[in-house]
């Protein structure tokens, strides 16, 4: 119960402050003390941390050698002909080693078979280990460690066997 130099009081603390409503409860009596005019009303919601992400880095106007090395050339879809992608099957974070002490999975010009793991890939702070599913050779590396990567990215070039 609260008494009455309590409420006063409480009134007196809300007219010098910025606050425009106080609630209170004690010992199952509640009381409710809003100023007169606009109340401002704010949704909070604590349940969920806030997502965040990298900010992108700023790209510039593209220039001619930017433009022409931007476009498919014949010789690379020549050379690429015949190799298989290993693609990601998630959006996530490329790791290419176990940890920042070790080697790599895999490096260009390593023989691989399909159970051989050639990267994790972290997501929601879970670590996938990803299986190359083809036998071959490593030709190229497309992704770097630590960079985000998308939904169907290709991650590696195979020469198979």
């Amino acid at each position: 119960m609260f008494k009455i130099s309590e409420i006063k009081e409480l009134i007196k603390l809300l007219d010098q402050t910025s606050v425009h409503e106080l609630e209170i409860e004690n010992e199952g009596c509640r009381i409710a003390i809003r100023k007169p005019g606009k109340t401002e009303v704010f949704n909070v919601q604590t349940s969920a941390a806030p997502l965040t992400y990298p900010a992108p880095a700023a790209v510039a106007a593209p220039s001619e050698a930017v433009t022409a090395a931007a476009e498919p050339q014949p010789e690379k879809k020549e050379e690429q002909a015949g190799l298989v992608r290993i693609v990601s099957p998630m959006v996530g974070t490329f790791y290419s080693a176990p940890s920042p002490e070790s080697p790599p999975y895999v490096k260009v010009g390593d023989k691989i078979n399909e159970k051989t793991v050639v990267c994790i890939l972290e997501a929601m702070k879970l670590m996938n280990e990803l299986e190359a599913e083809v036998k071959g050779e490593i030709v190229e590396v497309l992704a770097t460690n630590g960079q985000l990567v998308e939904f169907g990215q290709p991650l590696f070039l195979v020469k198979p066997e």
